[in-house]
């Protein structure tokens, strides 16, 4: 995979993603006025699991479609499969938040939950998949979603590029990968930003091979991912530049520290910002606030398309 793999993401998904913009970040007395925000919170779908979702469902041609996902993605591939006319079911795990299966509910996607964690969750995607004769498309694991998670860096990079540091939330990895690739022939430093409850890159980069770590309960709840996929891995071994690793409390601070910016995100889209603030380092950086899907946000969103399939399915019966 390279950059030619980012630049066709980039134009086949042109016409279902929009370019977010770089955003003012909060003036710290360690980074100054030298922060930015990727403004990944107002992509469609509102995550940047839009992108990655919409290259692989378009450059694969899918008629049918299944995944495992924490919500973001599921919600991503919802909206591309309503758009496309395809069935979709979206398998979540035991803790994925009720608000986000209600949304790929009203979305017009079917879900399936299972007891465990993001393991089980993606054994029994896998499963539906080959049942089903459907094409599987994970939330990271994949050649086709981690390019168009790379167009974030390609537009980030396009726009500030005397960047020295991007912060990049780290779950999967296909975003992390994605930037990685976006960067690999630039001199800016990538930053992997991972939940202290399941560091699962900087655990399995030190032990020189993937680690499955136990399921875990933090409040990014987009980012519980027990092990490195096998497409991101290597892509982030070879590339990356640090790891850091932050609590729940410091995530929650940094989502809060958002919202008086008026930036709307949740924990996960939270967890680079916390990340650059931990290392306070006077820089010109990026932190990619990579979703914003808060409970206010899917309820209306929710409640919007639930009123839109009622008012529907009124028209054809008159």
């Amino acid at each position: 995979m390279g950059g030619a793999d980012l630049l066709a993401a980039a134009s086949r998904i042109a016409p279902y993603v929009v370019r977010t913009p770089l955003l003012r970040g909060p003036v710290t007395a360690a980074h100054g006025t030298g922060l930015l925000l990727k403004a990944e919170h107002l992509q469609l779908g509102g995550s940047f699991k839009m992108r990655g979702a919409a290259n692989a469902v378009l450059a694969l041609a899918a008629e049918r479609v299944v995944t495992g996902s924490s919500g973001n993605h599921g919600i991503a591939l919802a909206r591309i499969a309503r758009t496309l006319g395809i069935p979709l079911t979206v398998v979540l795990a035991a803790g994925a938040m009720p608000s986000k299966a209600a949304a790929i509910r009203a979305l017009g996607a079917e879900t399936v939950q299972v007891g465990g964690g993001v393991a089980e969750r993606e054994e029994r995607a896998r499963a539906l998949a080959a049942e089903q004769g459907a094409v599987l498309v994970p939330s990271s694991d994949h050649p086709l979603v981690v390019a168009g998670q790379g167009t974030v860096g390609l537009e980030l990079l396009a726009a500030a590029p005397d960047t020295e540091t991007v912060y990049v939330p780290t779950g999967g990895g296909g975003l992390l990968a994605g930037l990685c690739l976006a960067a690999a022939d630039h001199p800016v430093r990538v930053v992997g930003v991972e939940p202290a409850l399941t560091p699962r890159y900087a655990r399995s980069l030190a032990a020189g091979h993937p680690v499955r770590l136990p399921p875990c309960a933090t409040v990014a709840d987009g980012l519980r991912g027990q092990s490195p996929g096998t497409v991101p891995y290597p892509i982030i071994r070879d590339r990356v530049d640090e790891l850091i690793a932050v609590g729940d409390a410091e995530i929650l601070a940094a989502t809060a520290l958002l919202h008086r910016l008026g930036v709307d995100a949740e924990p996960s889209g939270a967890v680079a910002l916390a990340g650059a603030l931990r290392a306070g380092r006077r820089e010109r950086a990026v932190a990619i606030v990579s979703g914003g899907n808060t409970p206010a946000r899917l309820h209306t969103l929710h409640h919007s398309h639930t009123s839109a399939s009622a008012s529907a399915s009124a028209n054809v019966h008159i």
